[in-house]
């Protein structure tokens, strides 16, 4: 059975071993996620992008307990387990003995009310609540993982291969998404930035700041719950998954100011400075904002690719791509003062 096959079958309410009044069918563009009403089931999509490799059942089964692994960390009773499809009677179903056709991720589903993008949506995104996401990740940089596999993902020839491996995937879409002028002028920002600072990489390594972190934190993958639930990190590449603390931040700092409220963009880069002690962030966080913008607009533009979405979804994309790559400019060359707001 294909990828696409499996797909619908998860679409139906009846594929699963417990009763769905209503499923709701979501694809981002390395996974398909189906919600049941209490359970999330987690499926990859067999992509392969280079950072990213799904291509067998068995590179999904190692991705999928590795994100349990990792998603644990700071989301605890969210992530259940990992179950096989397998065939039986001729139809896929989910868990016992056989052949596995596929895996997922089996999760706590969350009141999708109280998802970030929704509170924003809402007006309910307070100072308060920000507060409280920085202050649950403050101490888990402290605690995660640092050293040896962790810290060559801080310096700066891998931070600049994951920059280079950005211009040149989304070369193809220069004089479309992105101006031919601001890409020149992307890469200029960086490049120079790496001449000017590579004591700054150094120095970040030696004091501790690389560490094994979140990877993807934006307000999709918040659950303003008490305290937040902060979820879907990355598991399928260490040097995206890992990497300096202020990389990590500096998404959600880019995301807010991506989303008109660059007040909360600067009270989680005053807050986290001042409950971390890492001023050295500072210095920082421009440039790894730059960097999370543009990937933004890369995914956006590699999702653009995917027939799955249909035209309009594919247009959306490229026209979503080039906000991103807009704001990535923005931060080259104007930086992150006098941060956007409504």
């Amino acid at each position: 059975m294909n990828h696409l096959a499996l797909v619908e079958a998860m679409k139906d309410p009846g594929f699963y071993p417990h009763p769905v009044a209503e499923l709701e069918f979501i694809q981002t563009h390395i996974s398909c996620v189906f919600l049941t009403g209490k359970v999330v089931y987690k499926l990859k999509k067999p992509a392969d992008f280079g950072f990213l490799d799904f291509s067998t059942v068995e590179l999904r089964r190692e991705n999928c307990h590795r994100e349990l692994e990792l998603n644990r960390r700071l989301a605890p009773d969210v992530y259940l387990r990992v179950e096989p499809v397998i065939m039986s009677g001729g139809r896929p179903r989910l868990g016992g003995r056989g052949s596995a056709l596929d895996w997922v991720v089996v999760m706590r589903q969350l009141d999708q009310e109280l998802l970030g993008l929704k509170v924003l949506d809402r007006g309910e995104l307070t100072s308060d609540k920000i507060a409280a996401v920085v202050d649950r990740l403050v101490p888990f940089y402290r605690a995660a993982r640092t050293g040896p596999g962790v810290d060559e993902q801080g310096s700066l020839d891998t931070v600049k291969f994951n920059t280079d491996e950005n211009f040149e995937q989304t070369a193809g879409f220069v004089g479309t998404a992105l101006a031919h002028e601001r890409y020149e002028a992307i890469k200029s920002y960086t490049n120079g930035f790496f001449r000017e600072r590579a004591d700054l990489f150094r120095q970040r390594v030696d004091d501790g700041w690389v560490r094994e972190s979140h990877g993807d934190l934006h307000l999709g993958n918040i659950f303003f719950e008490d305290p937040p639930v902060i979820f879907d990190c990355i598991e399928f590449n260490p040097r995206l998954g890992c990497g300096d603390v202020a990389v990590d931040l500096a998404f959600l700092v880019m995301d807010l100011d991506f989303r008109g409220r660059g007040d909360l963009a600067g009270l989680v880069v005053a807050r986290y400075v001042d409950q971390s002690g890492d001023t050295g962030f500072l210095e920082l966080v421009d440039f790894y904002s730059c960097y999370r913008a543009y990937v933004r607009g890369k995914i956006a533009c590699l999702t653009s690719g995917d027939p799955a979405i249909g035209a309009q979804g594919q247009r959306e994309q490229v026209k979503l791509a080039a906000r991103y790559f807009e704001l990535s400019h923005h931060y080259a060359t104007e930086g992150g003062h006098g941060r956007r707001t409504q």
